[in-house]
């Protein structure tokens, strides 16, 4: 199947810093794929080359048949991908109706005039924005707070805000940043279930950060490891969960040979 999503020997470059050094990974359409590693991986600047947020040093990413070198990062979204971030980037002040229609500027083309006059195209499109925020208010469960401030939400509730607004602007590729970080069991439990339901139902194609094992390892199609912003690994979550450079990479070499050896104690025990 052709790729959704090409990363192609990407690295990047802070002064003397390499935090990606040659990376590479596809994701096919209707994957659920996770980039998992240490903290200081290169993860979330692998996330924001993908997104626009930063250029690589050298390499190339292709979306959707489209070498992304030439798309202004402002045009991300318009063609198609869409991300949360690990740290909330909301407008606390507005409703979270409010905050969910933001995601919709990607489909507005009615031009300024328009929207003094407010008729024709630019009122169309109002009626069809809000009538899609309805729809994923409803999806994700969140009827009950569609009017409250955002700031005044806890921490699990914005979080499920951020990923409305990401759902608004209709993206083939979403990016989760570590969604499920800072939440409790119930609200981790429900993350994964929107997350496969955002495959299965919407179509969407999900890459995640994520620290969060056994979400990783239950819902995941692919699995791609970073360490020192080199990738160490990939496959699926049981080839990944039994590469010895992954266990190598979370607990370090001299743990790695404990745990090893306490395993061995064990076995020999039983």
């Amino acid at each position: 199947m052709t790729p959704l999503l090409a990363v192609e020997n990407i690295s990047k470059s802070f002064g003397g810093l390499k935090a990606v050094s040659d990376v590479s990974l596809t994701v096919t359409p209707g994957e659920i794929c996770s980039v998992i590693g240490p903290n200081g991986a290169g993860k979330t600047t692998l996330f924001n080359i993908i997104s626009g947020v930063l250029r690589p040093t050298a390499g190339r990413i292709v979306f959707n048949g489209t070498d992304l070198a030439g798309v202004s990062p402002w045009r991300f979204a318009a063609i198609g991908i869409g991300r949360t971030f690990q740290n909330l980037a909301l407008f606390k002040h507005g409703t979270v109706v409010e905050n969910i229609l933001t995601g919709r500027h990607t489909h507005l083309r009615s031009s300024v005039l328009d929207a003094i006059v407010f008729f024709g195209r630019t009122r169309i499109e109002e009626i069809e924005a809000r009538r899609r925020v309805e729809e994923i208010i409803e999806f994700l469960e969140i009827e009950h707070i569609r009017d409250a401030i955002v700031g005044t939400l806890s921490y699990g509730q914005q979080k499920r805000v951020e990923l409305a607004r990401a759902l608004a602007c209709e993206p083939k590729l979403l990016l989760l940043d570590e969604m499920v970080s800072g939440m409790n069991q119930e609200e981790t439990e429900d993350i994964a279930r929107f997350v496969l339901d955002i495959r299965d139902e919407l179509g969407i194609t999900v890459v995640m950060i994520e620290h969060e094992m056994r979400i990783v390892m239950d819902i995941s199609d692919s699995v791609h490891v970073l360490n020192f912003g080199r990738k160490i690994a990939e496959g699926t979550p049981d080839q990944v969960r039994h590469d010895p450079a992954v266990a190598e990479a979370y607990l370090g070499g001299h743990r790695t040979q404990k745990h090893a050896d306490q395993k061995a104690v064990t076995d020999v025990s039983a």
